[in-house]
This record gives structure tokens, C-alpha cells and sequence, in this order.
């Protein structure tokens, strides 16, 4: 999935305390305050298709008839998730980065891989958010199999995209995704892990051990009982969630304005057809997530669809993780980080296979 943001070059940010939120990197859309026409077009587009259906469904031309009844479907499925995912954003934006950079543990083991992974999955940013966290732990000296496995799980597997999957594809399918999204990750860190150990790439020049003596849980329950909850923070809390979900949000709305374009414009045979559960179909899907200029967070939708409508969830699932592997945003950033186009495209030449050969796996077990 092509860009939708900003410089790849990550800024530093002052740890965060129980009463003042971390400073999270910029995302979508950061930056200087603007006209966001993304946001606004999308929402003026969603909110006028949920409006047209809710009191002129009758009278509505055909073809803006589907549309605005895709919006007003998709919507009444995701607000609750929505909702849900401002409130996480909110919260776990007083989280401090040193607990998360501390949660990765020792580079170059599968354990540190596996928490890599599971650090990713946790952190509620939009891919090219987690994008810049990923280059300054690469920079604070996470390997790099760590980094991409890090980069790899985390795009859609966000906790406010998780309970807007569910609302779109159901939790079992849900659950299947973040599987192997979580599995292509480790796969993949420990391959890196083993390229380093054999000497064909080199480690991270930046590697430091960690401070002997360092307990995390004692410093987390030295945090919680210094602070103090009241009203004043949990609006702080909450403003919060809404501000930094203005990046995500944006992102969706622009993907349930092109679902429901889809809808409306692409008839279901030929959508069927076209992105099917084929091998050309999986293909065309890479093409199209790669072409796309969508967030990880507006491909949700599309992706539902291609679950739904095409009947081909390994496509879905190939829409969702080929953002990891082919963002050109992201290509960019690990050579500037890097300095090697070698460990560069060790992205895509890794992940690339594994998202094919699962998607096409999980088409051929969903249609027996």
C-alpha cells in the first residue's frame, strides 16, 4: 500500500509521566495544522451517504442508492469498535515508551522476536505511526529482525482495528488474521536473526545491553501508585483518544467512502471474478493494496469486502498485509535507517512469499 504520510525520519520525543501523555510520533496527516482534506472530504462523504440513506432511501438514484447504503451498513457495524478504539487511544497514550522499548527484551533470541511481535500488536498506531517508533527502536538498539517483526505485526492489528474487524468479518476470521499476520512476523524476525548471526547482513550498529538490575514491574507499580486519578485527567484522557484518532479516523472514512464506492460501481460477479479466490485473484489483490493509497486503517474495509462480497478471505487478508511489505513509505525509511538497500528490501523478498502462500492456503481451506 503506497504512502499516505509523512518524513521517515523519527523526531525525539521526552518520556511521558502519569499526569502528561507520551508524545507520539506523527502519523498521517502530522505535522503542522492544515486543512486535512482527506478527513474532511470522507466525512462530508459518509456523513451525506449515511444522511441520503437514512431519510431519502426511497427517492435516490439507483446507483447513490448503493452507495449510501454501503456507508450506512459499514458504519452501523464499525461505531461501536470506533468508539472503543478512541477510548484505547486515550488511554495507552499515558503509557511510557521506555515500558515498551523494555517489553522487546534481549535482540537477536526468538524471545525477543516473539515480544517484538506481541509489542507491535499492542500499540494502537496507524502503520506509518508505528513506522516511526519501529526506526527509533531501531536506533535505541533493537536488532533488526526485532524491527521488522515489530513493523510486520503492527499495521492493522491495532486494538480499534481489531473491534472494527470484528464488527466487519466476525471474530473467528478476525482471529485467523492477526495468526498469521503474528506468525509471518516471528518467521520472518527469526530469519533476519539467523542472517545476522551468519554474518550475510550486519548487526545493529546502535546494540546496548541493558542495565543490570532493571525490573520492569516494580517501576510500572512505582508509577500507578504515584498517580492520581480525577476527573481532570480522564477528560485530558479523552481528548487525547480523539485527537491522536484523528490520524485513524481519517483513514477509515476514506475506506468506507471507496468500499462503498465499490459497492455501488463494481457489479458483485465481476468484483467476484476479479478478486476471487484464485492464485491471479491473490495476485490482483497485491496489485491493488500495493497501487492504493490508503492507510492500513481505511484498507479495513476493503478488505471486509473481499471477505464478504468476493468470498475470498485469504485475499482479505493478503489486502491487510501487503501494506507491511510493499508501503513505499517504509521501503524509504529502513534504507535511510539502515544505510543498505541489502537489508532494505529483505522486507518484501521475505514477506511477500509467506502473505501469497497463506492467503492462497486459507482461500483453498475456506471454500472445501
Amino acid at each position: 500500500m503506497s504512502s499516505c504520510c509523512c518524513s521517515s525520519t523519527p523526531k525525539p520525543t521526552p518520556p511521558s509521566t502519569p499526569d502528561a501523555p507520551e508524545e507520539k510520533p506523527p502519523c498521517c496527516g502530522g505535522g503542522k495544522k492544515r486543512f486535512d482534506a482527506v478527513l474532511w472530504v470522507s466525512l462530508v462523504l459518509v456523513v451525506a451517504g449515511y444522511a441520503a440513506h437514512l431519510f431519502f432511501e426511497q427517492t435516490l438514484p439507483l446507483q447513490i442508492g448503493h452507495f449510501s447504503a454501503g456507508v450506512f451498513q459499514l458504519i452501523n457495524k464499525m461505531w461501536w469498535g470506533l468508539a472503543l478504539g478512541i477510548l484505547a487511544v486515550g488511554m495507552l497514550g499515558w503509557v511510557p515508551r521506555e515500558w515498551v522499548a523494555s517489553v522487546l527484551g534481549k535482540p537477536g533470541t526468538t524471545a525477543g522476536i516473539l515480544r517484538a511481535m506481541l509489542a507491535g500488536m499492542i500499540l494502537d498506531l496507524c502503520n506509518h505511526g508505528i513506522l516511526l517508533v519501529a526506526m527509533k527502536l531501531y536506533d535505541r538498539g533493537a536488532s533488526y529482525g526485532q524491527t521488522l517483526a515489530f513493523l510486520i505485526a503492527s499495521p492493522w492489528n491495532s486494538l480499534s482495528l481489531t473491534l472494527i474487524l470484528f464488527a466487519l468479518i466476525g471474530i473467528p476470521w478476525t482471529l485467523v488474521f492477526i495468526f498469521f499476520s503474528a506468525a509471518i512476523a516471528v518467521v520472518t524476525g527469526v530469519i533476519v536473526e539467523r542472517m545476522v548471526k551468519s554474518g550475510k547482513i550486519p548487526p545493529n550498529p546502535h546494540h546496548v545491553e541493558l542495565p543490570e538490575g532493571f525490573q520492569l514491574w516494580p517501576e510500572i507499580k512505582s508509577t500507578i501508585r504515584q498517580a492520581t486519578i480525577h476527573h481532570t485527567l480522564i477528560t485530558r484522557m479523552l481528548k487525547t483518544g480523539l485527537s491522536e484518532s484523528t490520524m485513524i479516523l481519517r483513514w477509515i472514512f476514506l475506506g468506507t467512502v471507496l468500499a462503498a464506492a465499490i459497492r455501488a460501481f463494481v457489479p458483485a460477479d465481476l468484483f467476484g471474478s476479479w478478486f476471487g479466490p484464485t492464485w491471479i485473484g491473490v495476485l490482483l489483490t497485491l496489485v491493488a493494496a500495493t497501487v492504493i493509497e490508503v492507510c492500513s486503517e481505511g484498507s479495513s474495509p476493503i478488505a471486509a469486502d473481499l471477505v464478504t462480497r468476493a468470498s475470498a478471505p485469504g485475499n482479505g487478508f493478503a489486502f491487510l498485509m501487503a501494506g507491511a511489505a510493499t508501503d513505499y513509505t517504509e521501503i524509504m525509511a529502513l534504507k535511510e535507517t539502515t544505510r543498505s538497500w541489502k537489508m532494505t528490501f529483505l522486507l518484501p523478498l521475505l514477506t511477500l512469499p509467506q502473505v501469497v502462500i497463506i492467503a492462497w492456503s486459507i482461500n483453498a481451506w475456506a471454500n472445501l
